[in-house]
């Protein structure tokens, strides 16, 4: 913040340029005043995106690199969904100055997982962010693709049934971690108390530090430490499951859990003693991570002012960009129009 400059050698993210620019549109199609200040913003909002440079991000053919150091070029990882590139691709094709092919959201959702988890038939991604950072930004509701409109559902009702697949697995608890249970689920990317294997109550436990974690048919990655982000962000598409899960989580866990700036990125029930390598421990409580993370903390405001008001949604709807890039996709119908 003090520079500018970009943080030690992480690489230029095309994920977090496109979140960035998420906002910078909302604000674009929500200032519509006419007077100079609101007119600055959308000329400055125009300058930012028309000048993001899409097709240069392109390393493989029809599909965007996730990535790319001054150093030694593309990273090794480009999009290919189901996750929270959805937005990457929506923006990139609808960029007037520096469009990519149409053909690239056929690359991105050939290689989609279609497959059944705890009774949710559903494209799979296993940490719920993947179903929750476009649709922040975009109202997938009754708009669909080809591949969509192929099994009968749209993105909106496939990351519904994604957290209700994740709060069954937690009722179900196959790693039979502590609280797991129909108000205690939600597993996402975020912090965790350390890298280590011990054994707890007889048996051999693996935790990690900050981790991708999630649950699906093509992958599980849980080591019992739960993310409030992930029932926050699930709101909108599950509101009758994810707004109990997040009042009895704040009554079960008090101030251990919530404070200052909402709920703290990640807890752990299950390490009830020692001392962890972040955050801290509780005595027969659990691990709290003492960090909130902006990324968690943003989809859980927005996605209660979505599921409140449509107020993200309904701006968003009115953006040319984000039109044209769905239109440029094949989207079709609801609000969108054919």
């Amino acid at each position: 913040m003090q520079t500018g400059f970009r943080f030690e050698q992480v690489e230029l993210s095309t994920i977090d340029t496109s979140l960035l620019l998420g906002g910078i549109l909302f604000a674009q199609s929500y200032f519509t005043g006419a007077d100079p200040t609101e007119s600055a913003i959308r000329a400055y909002a125009d300058s930012i995106y028309l000048r993001v440079d899409w097709a240069w991000a392109v390393n493989q053919p029809n599909v965007v690199s996730m990535g790319w150091h001054p150093e030694s070029g593309y990273i090794n990882a480009d999009w290919r969904g189901y996750d929270e590139g959805m937005i990457v691709y929506v923006l990139a094709l609808g960029s007037p100055t520096h469009s990519i092919n149409p053909a690239s959201w056929a690359e991105w959702t050939k290689t989609y997982v279609w497959a059944d988890f705890y009774g949710q038939t559903h494209v799979n991604f296993a940490p719920l962010f993947g179903h929750q950072y476009s649709h922040i930004w975009i109202d997938f509701r009754g708009i669909q693709d080809a591949y969509m409109r192929g099994k009968g559902i749209d993105y909106f009702e496939n990351s519904r049934r994604a957290t209700l697949s994740q709060r069954s697995y937690a009722i179900a608890n196959p790693g039979q971690w502590r609280d797991y249970g129909a108000n205690v689920w939600g597993l996402t990317a975020g912090d965790g108390p350390f890298d280590t294997t011990f054994v707890i109550g007889g048996r051999s436990r693996q935790f990690f530090t900050y981790r991708a974690r999630g649950a699906a048919a093509n992958e599980i990655q849980d080591d019992g430490t739960i993310a409030p982000t992930a029932a926050g962000g699930s709101v909108p598409f599950a509101p009758e499951i994810a707004i109990p899960a997040l009042i009895a989580m704040r009554e079960k866990y008090g101030d251990n859990l919530f404070t200052n700036y909402g709920f703290v990125d990640d807890f752990n029930p299950t390490l009830v003693d020692g001392t962890a390598r972040y955050g801290r421990i509780v005595p027969g409580v659990g691990w709290f991570d003492t960090d909130y993370l902006g990324i968690d903390q943003g989809p859980i405001i927005a996605m209660i002012e979505n599921y409140r008001s449509d107020l993200i949604w309904k701006t968003m709807r009115k953006n040319k960009y984000i039109v044209a890039g769905l239109k440029k996709a094949g989207f079709t119908g609801g609000w969108l129009g054919n």
